[in-house]
């Protein structure tokens, strides 16, 4: 395994984490309150936890040859990854305050 592809599945994982730390806070109120905004949440990260729950998987069965054959492709999914892991941490960050 390339150190693309090992980066991009701790980043996925980080990811992975965070969000399912934003399911929880959000099941947790929507429990509570009831309103759309925070359903419209928990299923924004639902379906983004899924997604990188299935990348994940995909890195570790599928994505090694890939990034063997042309190492710009492992340099771009981690920097999709570090985006996102950008963006969740924001809003990590915001929820949890």
């Amino acid at each position: 395994m390339g150190f693309p592809t090992a980066l991009a599945m701790a980043i996925t994982a980080v990811n992975s984490v965070l969000l399912a730390v934003l399911v929880a806070v959000w099941a947790s109120n929507y429990r509570r309150f009831k309103t759309t905004m925070v359903l419209g949440l928990l299923g924004f990260a639902g379906v983004l936890l899924v997604e990188n729950l299935v990348a994940l998987a995909f890195l570790f069965n599928g994505m090694r040859t890939l990034y063997s054959m042309d190492p710009f492709v492992g340099q771009v999914v981690v920097g999709m990854r570090l985006l996102e892991l950008l963006a969740v941490s924001l809003l990590t960050y915001a929820t949890l305050k």
